[in-house]
């Protein structure tokens, strides 16, 4: 089966919003999806795994050091994502909080790890790069982190 590792990190809970809708779409795909706090992540659930979706509020138009610090950890396991597909998501206070900057920042991450990065081409989406929010995700923003997590599901069925 097809797993799907969404790891994310929330202080106000917008993010853990998303993460789980997002969650709900890779299970619609027929992904196995693993949801996990970035905090009671390790860098060995990256192995194994046929996608990753990262996840993070926007502090200062990046990542939270939280998740940066799962990344940076991540270096260990060079190799292990090659060719798999990844895709990231972002929450901010404010429509010109920085998401598509935050959004950038992981996918850089992604990059380095060899991984196949998926955009967010459906229409009304959230973003060219990923799925935003601006504050709590309302059930427009839920729909299309469904439909993220149903598209990158599928794209990591192709890929493996």
């Amino acid at each position: 089966m097809t797993r799907v590792l969404i790891v994310y990190h929330s202080k106000t809970g917008n993010t853990k919003k998303m993460a789980k809708a997002i969650e709900e779409g890779v299970i619609s795909s027929g992904a196995e999806a693993i949801l996990k706090k970035v905090e009671d992540a390790s860098i060995d659930d990256l192995e194994g795994i046929d996608g990753l979706i990262l996840g993070s509020p926007t502090y200062f138009g990046t990542m939270s050091a939280e998740m940066k610090k799962f990344i940076d950890e991540s270096v260990k396991k060079r190799k292990k994502l090659e060719n798999k597909i990844g895709a990231a998501f972002a929450s901010s206070n404010f429509v010109s909080g920085g998401n598509e900057t935050t959004i950038m920042s992981l996918i850089q991450a992604l990059l380095v790890h060899g991984m196949v990065v998926a955009g967010d081409p459906i229409e009304g989406g959230g973003g060219h790069f990923g799925v935003v929010s601006i504050k709590a995700p309302d059930e427009k923003t839920l729909e299309s982190c469904r439909k993220f997590g149903r598209r990158i599901g599928e794209l990591a069925a192709k890929l493996s």
